[in-house]
């Protein structure tokens, strides 16, 4: 019998009870243990964090060194204990320093494996298979309709463009922390060997990769902003910058910019439209449909537990291959990543 009932659901998100500790609580607790840096997961206030150490130090570049009063680094693989309940952070794929947790008590495995992708990506280890009980999934792009091509095709487009108008500069929306050093390196791995500028906002957690090994080549940040009213020029240069500064008037300084963004959204062309969107990337850090059903059947679950995204469409998936399956309903977790 698999036994669940020391798993349960809180206001702040999910609780393990005989450890007293919340996953990616929404709101301040004394432990939390954290699946990845993105802000929606990741919140200051709390007095005990357990994460990795690359996003811990995620958590303090973003709220600073004393984001909480206690931190524990567990290292991937490496399995620690809560009162009982055996815990190991294994890779989630999504992110530098994103995991699963791993969770054994009372003769039950269950994983919760937060926001997770399965393609490629150069700067954060690849998602680990685990088997287990149970599972718990995000959905975010749980629907048959999203089909995310392979990242190395998308890049490509992007070289195209550039040699297609030389005259432009290139600026392409992407998040902050993951995705714009995701397609850093993944220009680089394509052969790009010029500077390439980022918005000042993405400095820090630019450097903070190339602590941790993740080659991203030269950078700089763009001069956009240091000169009042007046246009710059950064012809057949990529810039990338947050997807909120791309309708400011830091980018309304650029001459003449082709306009792209990289997000798993782009599949959807009205959000594209919306955005005033020229090439529309399709680079998701979460795992699409097919992704979402081949993990599902690999970790070989007799129960899965859908989170935040499309839940219905999964659930019933899970139902048509035997699976007891059910929704959380969790809330405050946001696509902001993408």
């Amino acid at each position: 019998m698999i036994d669940t009932s020391w798993l349960k659901i809180s206001k702040s998100g999910l609780y393990i009870v005989p450890a007293k500790a919340h996953i990616d609580p929404v709101r301040s607790v004394n432990t939390a243990i954290i699946t990845h840096g993105h802000a929606d997961h990741a919140r200051a206030g709390h007095k005990h964090v357990i994460a990795t150490p690359q996003t811990l130090e995620i958590m303090a570049v973003r709220y600073g060194a004393n984001f909480a009063e206690q931190k524990t680094a567990v290292k991937y693989n490496q399995k620690i204990q809560l009162a009982g309940v055996n815990l190991t952070l294994i890779p989630a794929g999504h992110v530098l320093g994103s995991a699963q947790i791993a969770m054994e008590y009372a003769d039950t495995k269950i994983i919760a494996a937060g926001d997770y992708k399965r393609k490629s990506d150069p700067t954060c280890a690849p998602f680990q298979v685990e088997k287990c009980d149970v599972f718990i999934t995000e959905a975010t792009f749980g629907l048959p309709v999203f089909s995310h091509p392979t990242p190395e095709a998308e890049i490509q487009k992007l070289l195209e463009v550039q040699q297609l108008f030389p005259e432009r500069s290139v600026i392409i929306g992407a998040y902050s922390l993951g995705k714009a050093q995701r397609i850093i390196a993944l220009l680089r791995a394509a052969g790009y060997e010029d500077t390439i500028f980022i918005h000042g906002a993405m400095k820090k957690l630019c450097e903070l990769y190339v602590s941790f090994g993740i080659e991203l080549g030269s950078l700089q940040t763009t001069p956009i902003g240091r000169i009042d009213n007046q246009q710059i020029s950064l012809a057949n240069k990529f810039i990338l910058a947050p997807p909120s500064a791309m309708g400011t008037k830091w980018a309304q300084r650029l001459c003449d910019p082709l306009v792209v963004s990289a997000s798993g959204w782009m599949q959807v062309r009205q959000r594209a439209k919306q955005g005033g969107v020229e090439l529309p990337l399709v680079i998701s850090d979460h795992a699409d449909w097919n992704d979402i059903l081949r993990t599902i059947k690999e970790v070989e679950a007799s129960e899965v537990w859908v989170t935040h995204g499309r839940e219905d469409a999964i659930i019933h998936a899970c139902t048509q291959m035997g699976l007891a399956a059910k929704a959380l309903s969790l809330i405050g977790y946001e696509d902001e990543s993408e």
